[in-house]
């Protein structure tokens, strides 16, 4: 058994895999500036619009060197991600460059890791448009039922802080005004016997409008997402030149007011951000020329988002102090705080347009992602099923509109983000090591596209004793492991790449791809992880009560 479930395939067989079957009826019209345009998509929606009020609140303006951090490691991975698609043009992201690299049983790990990716970052980016429309809604004076606008668990959070702070005879004006609407919300809402009738009612509705968006067909949904693009760049400009005038250097004092701590506890939202990227490679068997559009897409969304959330983070805690950041519309609430009330109406308006080609996005890339497996025999062949008239994966789209649209109704934002990042980073670091294996094995002679080598023969084992040095003096070494366990792994993985270097000749980009990324892994919390193995362990059931015995490669083992 060990050996079936670690069998490759090879990079000819990917492809031609690709040309058979109901996906080579796919429709071929995606270049280099529609990809990128994906890529801006996906990296610039409920991040920018969302996610990073929360990470400047808990890290201050220090958190813009933080997005710079972040996309340090994500340039390593795009690098990575960029050459495993000029080598397998073939959809299914990170799962076909496993199944490449490491065998069938880590291609299905990721495979259901990013279902998990794409399906959650889904949900939050559909929570995030929900809280924008219903603040547009108020801005045009409609107020939205508050129940039919929010989660159960945090309307119910919300009432009972506010009973709690009656019980002890504390003022309601002291409470944030988000608590106090939500647990209005609570109290408002319609009772079937003893239970209370509340869901993100937005929420589930865009997941629909844009998944039947997304089924109709790759051209549509390609047209949608530029036209949305364009306007969501044009607002980002708006706040960066408007912001810049109400911008006072004392609120960038102190600059990490929470230390380096406070910093990195905005890695999972921070993270979130950028994960998009990896979106583009799902629609590989769309492009006209994936090989040399791929790589150049992912490398110019990656520059141009990274320079915009770095500015926005600037400016946002320039206007403001950062503790008054700890909302879910930061872009609007800094405009409101100086009184450019007109500034702010515009941005939740085009918030709401411009997070809906973030979700457009995602949906787009988890059908596909089904549909992969499926090819390989490794899901139903019901999801590999292509359209007839539309050439979409029409039943995988389906089933991910439903994944997503069902929990966005229901469950809290917060509890989504922290739980995105893992599998995204087992998924990121898998990419970077398969190119070593790449390397080693001679296939990247076939690569169009190549990361830059830098041999790290000595530089990856100087730098560990260099890091055990300053960590081992500074006391950090002992208190990290301490705090966080996982930092032992990290230091284990490390040595053994300086080791596997120095004997190898290792390329240093994709090393250093694999310990940034496992070093921001380390930084999630416990819950994250836990919800992860039951998400893990519940695909491995399914692959060896299906997937390892329907797999193509199992049919051909047979045959042999």
């Amino acid at each position: 058994m060990s050996e079936s479930v670690f069998r490759k395939k090879s990079v000819h067989k990917a492809v031609a895999d690709a040309t058979h079957g109901d996906s080579k009826d796919l429709v071929k019209l995606l270049g280099v500036r529609d990809l990128t345009s994906l890529g801006i998509a996906a990296i610039i929606g409920a991040g920018i619009f969302s996610t990073i009020g929360r990470a400047s609140f808990n890290g201050g303006p220090a958190v813009s060197l933080l997005f710079v951090f972040t996309a340090i490691a994500c340039v390593f991975t795009a690098l990575s991600y960029a050459q495993f698609a000029s080598t397998v043009p073939v959809s299914g992201s990170a799962y076909t460059y496993a199944y490449v690299s490491f065998g069938e049983i880590f291609a299905w790990i990721i495979g259901w890791a990013l279902i998990l990716e794409y399906a959650v970052s889904n949900m939050v980016v559909a929570i995030s448009w929900s809280e924008y429309f219903t603040s547009m809604l108020a801005g045009f004076g409609i107020q939205f039922p508050g129940y039919l606008g929010t989660d159960y668990g945090s309307a119910a959070a919300a009432y009972e802080t506010v009973q709690a702070a009656g019980r002890t005879g504390i003022s309601l004006s002291t409470l944030p005004g988000s608590t106090v609407a939500l647990a209005q919300a609570y109290e408002a809402a319609p009772q079937l016997g003893s239970l209370k009738l509340i869901a993100d009612l937005p929420a589930g509705l865009i997941t629909v409008l844009i998944t039947a968006l997304v089924y109709i067909g790759i051209k549509e949904s390609r047209n949608a997402s530029n036209i949305l693009v364009v306007l969501k760049l044009a607002v980002i400009g708006l706040v960066i030149l408007a912001g810049a005038f109400f911008v006072k250097p004392e609120n960038w004092s102190p600059f990490a007011p929470n230390g380096v701590a406070g910093v990195l506890s905005g890695v999972a939202s921070v993270f979130f951000a950028f994960i998009g990227f990896d979106s583009i490679s799902t629609t590989a068997e769309e492009c006209k020329n994936p090989q040399r559009d791929l790589p150049r897409a992912m490398i110019y969304c990656l520059i141009i988002c990274t320079v915009l959330y770095v500015l926005i983070t600037l400016i946002l805690t320039g206007m403001v102090n950062y503790k008054e950041l700890g909302v879910d519309d930061p872009l609007a609430y800094v405009f409101q705080h100086v009184g450019m009330d007109f500034i702010a109406g515009v941005i939740s308006v085009s918030a709401v347009v411009a997070i809906t080609s973030a979700l457009l996005v995602y949906q787009l890339g988890q059908p596909r992602i089904w549909m992969t497996m499926s090819r390989d025999g490794l899901l139903w062949p019901a999801f590999a099923r292509i359209h007839p008239r539309y050439r979409t994966p029409s039943f995988a789209t389906i089933v991910t509109g439903f994944l997503v649209a069902i929990p966005s109704l229901f469950l809290d934002m917060q509890f989504f983000i922290d739980l995105t990042s893992v599998g995204t980073f087992f998924a990121f670091i898998l990419v970077c090591a398969g190119i070593l294996y790449l390397d080693a094995k001679g296939i990247s002679k076939q690569s169009k596209f190549k990361v830059p080598y830098i041999n790290g023969k000595y530089v990856i084992g100087i730098g560990l004793v260099v890091a055990l040095l300053f960590t081992w003096r500074s006391g950090l070494f002992l208190t990290g492991i301490q705090d966080k366990p996982l930092l032992a792994f990290f230091w284990l993985t490390w040595a053994t790449l300086a080791v596997l270097a120095f004997r190898n000749n290792f390329s240093l980009l994709p090393v250093m791809g694999v310990l940034t990324n496992l070093y921001l892994m380390t930084e999630l919390g416990v819950s994250n992880w836990m919800i992860f193995i039951i998400w893990l362990f519940i695909g491995l059931i399914i692959y060896f009560s299906y997937g390892y015995k329907k797999s193509r490669l199992a049919e051909k083992e047979v045959l042999t």
